[in-house]
């Protein structure tokens, strides 16, 4: 009887601990979790960095290229949209290449963001560069379009709206179709402060093209409420002052 009776007490504390595990495992998966992170490229064969084919593009006579990128990173790692801009002269192997590889057809991946300890869904900003020395692709990828910051090669990782957790960003909005007869795609370029919180403490149209459509207008309205993951410096969140395109397309973004 005492033995029964110790087994039932072993019982029902094996159950009582089973029970407050599976109770605390939101919270502690949360707790788990950083208060910031970026959207990341992440590591391995299948990380885009070993998804671009460097000899295929020695072989097209790709010769030294920049070009930069934006995606939408889901909350899951998967792409919704990318765009390709700002390709150096005779960088079209090197486009050709990483819109392949940032398709959202393909099954690539990325380290999701997190806010408040939550994964989050992302706007991410690169940089791709490549040279050929000594007779081999030297590729490189930043999480950064900053120009210094691309010349130095450092350990920066821009700053990234995101969706949702009170961010108060909801996407790029074309402007009001009453401001222009014809639609047409618009380039704006905005100079921001974020603290290391991210914050934004200042905004401002550096350039819109074309002028006088309210492109300028749309974005500042697009960005003026909205939080950031903040940008990191050498793994820490730090204060930055950035210079960030905003597109926006004709039949919508």
């Amino acid at each position: 009887m005492r033995a029964f009776a110790f087994s039932l007490i072993a019982l029902l504390s094996i159950v009582d601990l089973v029970w407050s595990q599976e109770s605390a495992t939101p919270s502690a998966q949360a707790a788990e979790l950083p208060m910031f992170r970026p959207a990341l490229l992440g590591q391995g064969p299948n990380a885009l960095i070993n998804r671009i084919d460097e000899q295929g593009l020695i072989r097209n006579g790709q010769k030294d290229a920049l070009i930069m990128f934006m995606c939408a990173v889901r909350k899951t790692g998967e792409l919704e949209w990318s765009a390709t801009y700002r390709g150096t002269p005779d960088s079209d192997f090197l486009k050709q290449e990483l819109q392949k590889r940032i398709s959202p057809a393909s099954d690539l991946r990325f380290i999701p963001a997190i806010y408040d300890h939550q994964p989050v869904d992302a706007i991410y900003y690169g940089t791709v560069t490549f040279r050929v020395v000594n007779g081999k692709p030297r590729l490189r990828i930043f999480s950064n379009q900053e120009a210094v910051e691309l010349e130095k090669e450092h350990d920066f990782i821009g700053p990234q709206s995101f969706f949702g957790s009170d961010s108060g960003f909801t996407g790029f909005h074309y402007p009001p179709t009453e401001t222009a007869r014809v639609q047409v795609d618009g380039m704006v370029e905005l100079k921001m402060k974020i603290d290391a919180t991210g914050k934004l403490q200042e905004i401002n149209v550096v350039s819109e093209e074309p002028p006088f459509l309210g492109f300028g207008d749309a974005a500042v309205a697009d960005f003026k409420n909205a939080k950031f993951i903040p940008a990191f410096r050498d793994g820490k969140p730090v204060a930055c002052e950035v210079t960030l395109p905003v597109f926006y397309k004709a039949a919508g973004f």
